[in-house]
């Protein structure tokens, strides 16, 4: 049996991409991505609640979102969750999980309209590397599939 990490989300950044550049030349992007949900409660009353996550990019990935991604703005992604560690100020070890970031789809039209980058991005991940290498060009988007078409009557 083959294992699965795979994450899709749709939200929104909740701040401009934080940029690190490594001596070696690899770019970093990373910042906070807010997905929501609502529901109803047993009083009827909708409730909005608010999941914040912590989303890393990198290689072409990092400057695309240096160059076009804002606070605010609607991205689709495709990653995997990755673990870390590190020590903190007391020397305690101290977890932190983010998603890595493999695809990503802006989806404001404000970007379209603004001139600058829309559509999709991928990280090319055929090499078994910690960091992916990035794609150079985004990839071709697939034609839509058409509705089909029901001629019989329907009993509703």
């Amino acid at each position: 049996m083959r294992d699965v990490n795979k994450v899709i989300l749709i939200g929104r950044l909740g701040k401009d991409p934080d940029i690190v550049n490594f001596e070696s030349g690899t770019k970093k992007a990373s910042f906070p991505l807010a997905t929501g949900e609502s529901y109803v409660d047993r009083n009827g009353n909708r409730v909005e609640q608010t999941e914040w996550h912590n989303i890393v990019l990198w290689r072409r990935l990092a400057e695309i979102a240096e160059q076009y991604m804002r606070k605010g703005d609607p991205i689709y992604l495709e990653g995997k969750l990755k673990t870390r560690s590190y020590d903190d100020r007391d020397g305690n070890k101290r977890y932190i999980t983010e998603i890595e970031a493999l695809n990503i789809s802006m989806l404001s039209s404000k970007s379209e309209s603004q001139g600058s980058a829309s559509g999709q991005y991928q990280n090319n991940t055929a090499t078994p590397s910690n960091n992916p290498t990035p794609s150079s060009t985004p990839p071709s988007t697939p034609a839509k599939p058409e509705a089909p078409s029901f001629d019989d009557d329907l009993p509703f």
